[in-house]
């Protein structure tokens, strides 16, 4: 694994700092190499692979709309004794506070990219991860939210593409769980999912895909974002993730929402697209989610 690393990075010296750290899923360290510090995030699992290519193509989507901050990834390498690694730029980050508006902004800005490129008239095939106009709902790799793989596949509709990502989390809780409240709340909110979105034009914006508080930091002189799940989809699906878990200070909502204001009937969304987050962490972490993912999908079917 490290002498695929080094050749990879063109680098004789891949030194461990030590410094580092994990997270739910994966961990990571820093090392020294020839003309700096990269930062080696490492998984065991069988998926890890599949894992690390998503999120090395969402940092690279991101990264090419000049709009946020996030870590330049550099390769991805199997690792012999089981799963992969992915290799990106060692950034000197400190948790996020005086940026925190400036990070709104940005985030309304990643949202805004796709739908401007659509008013210069260039477009190309959905299957680029450029700066270019994708018109459809997707992307052109499976990503992980956590370590599920989400299906990607593109759509030109909004709502199919949504309700199948919702359709893939709750089949993975009935098979684990066989959850007979679920599945019969599921069958009522699927009919209502379309009311929720009369008032409104849903067009395609690049997401993070994974914005919680822990997955955003600032440098001396920006904020970045890292370890997303990135596919084009409602740009109010990132907001539901930012608001759980603590959330963000005022400051990021207010610059966010000066750009992109809340659109009529914002609310029921929000609590849809948690509803994803909440089913996603009962299919990770167990069914201390399960009672907040019930409590939102009876509030939807109201």
């Amino acid at each position: 694994m490290f002498a695929a690393i080094k050749e990879a990075l063109g680098t004789q010296r891949l030194e461990g700092t030590g410094a580092g750290g994990g997270g739910c899923i994966s961990e990571g360290e820093v090392y020294k190499t020839d003309t700096g510090k990269v930062f080696v995030k490492r998984n065991s699992k069988k998926m890890a692979r599949e894992m690390f290519d998503g999120e090395y193509e969402s940092l690279k989507a991101i990264a090419a709309t000049g709009t946020v901050k996030v870590p330049t990834p550099h390769v991805v390498v199997d690792n012999p004794a089981g799963g992969a690694v992915l290799v990106m730029e060692y950034l000197d980050m400190h948790s996020l506070n005086r940026h925190a508006g400036i990070l709104g902004k940005q985030l309304a800005n990643l949202h805004l990219h796709n739908i401007n490129l659509e008013k210069t008239g260039n477009v190309v095939s959905a299957s680029e991860v450029t700066p270019t106009y994708v018109s459809q709902f997707g992307f052109p790799v499976t990503t992980c939210c956590g370590y599920l793989p989400q299906d990607n596949s593109w759509s030109d509709d909004w709502l199919v593409f949504y309700t199948r990502k919702l359709q893939q989390q709750l089949t993975l809780i009935e098979k684990e769980y066989g959850d007979r409240e679920a599945r019969d709340l599921w069958s009522h909110l699927q009919l209502k999912i379309p009311q929720y979105f009369k008032d409104i034009e849903v067009k395609p914006s690049l997401l993070h895909g994974d914005l919680w508080g822990g997955n955003a930091a600032e440098l001396s002189d920006c904020p970045v974002i890292f370890d997303p799940a990135s596919f084009y989809g409602h740009h109010e699906f990132d907001l539901a993730i930012t608001a759980m878990f603590g959330g963000f200070s005022r400051r990021f909502w207010d610059e966010y929402h000066s750009i992109i204001p809340k659109a009529p009937g914002f609310n029921n969304r929000h609590k849809l697209y948690k509803l994803f987050h909440n089913i996603n962490h009962w299919n990770h972490f167990g069914s201390g989610y399960r009672s907040g993912s019930l409590q939102l999908m009876r509030d939807l079917c109201r």
